[in-house]
């Protein structure tokens, strides 16, 4: 259900709509309907966020994710990449879900689900396999994945941590 926006944006970063869900409350006159939107925010060049948002109406949601993504944005870190592909193995855990990044070969492309696939690509991440195990709600499989890119780390950094030259 990702689906860019489309939108020209001029600051270089994209967005991906990852869910849009429709929450129902029963008053008296029927049902009132409101919105709640998932969206990942990401450079192309190793830094994601996450953004919810909610509203009465769908564009109104999506834009308080976006701002709320670009927020999140501001405090997160960069993510260690080795060319197109992360470094080594990790797993990323986020409530009941599990997520398997395993780095692959050039040519390879990000062989991933829905929501798992909207944070790669808009973390600039283009060769990756991934498996997801436990739950499959949309919001834990993006957080378990930008979790699991956060933990990752190239050769020069687990070399200056330990005091050790290569």
């Amino acid at each position: 259900m990702g689906r860019d926006r489309g939108e020209g944006r001029q600051d270089g970063m994209e967005d991906r709509v990852v869910k849009i869900r429709r929450c129902a409350a029963v008053v008296k006159g029927g049902r009132r309907f409101s919105f709640n939107a998932l969206v990942v925010v990401g450079d192309k060049r190793g830094r994601v966020a996450v953004g919810y948002g909610k509203a009465n109406e769908v564009p109104p949601a999506v834009e308080k994710a976006t701002k709320d993504a670009q927020e999140t944005l501001k405090r997160s870190k960069r993510v260690a990449m080795r060319g197109d592909t992360i470094p080594h193995r990790v797993i990323g855990k986020f409530g009941g879900s599990r997520v398997i990044l395993v780095p692959a070969g050039p040519g390879t492309g990000v062989k991933a689900g829905p929501g798992v696939r909207d944070v790669l690509e808009v973390c600039g991440i283009h060769n990756i396999l991934t498996k997801v195990h436990g739950s499959a709600n949309p919001l834990n499989l993006v957080k378990a994945t930008i979790e699991g890119l956060m933990q990752l780390r190239t050769r020069e950094d687990v070399a200056r941590l330990r005091g050790v030259t290569l």
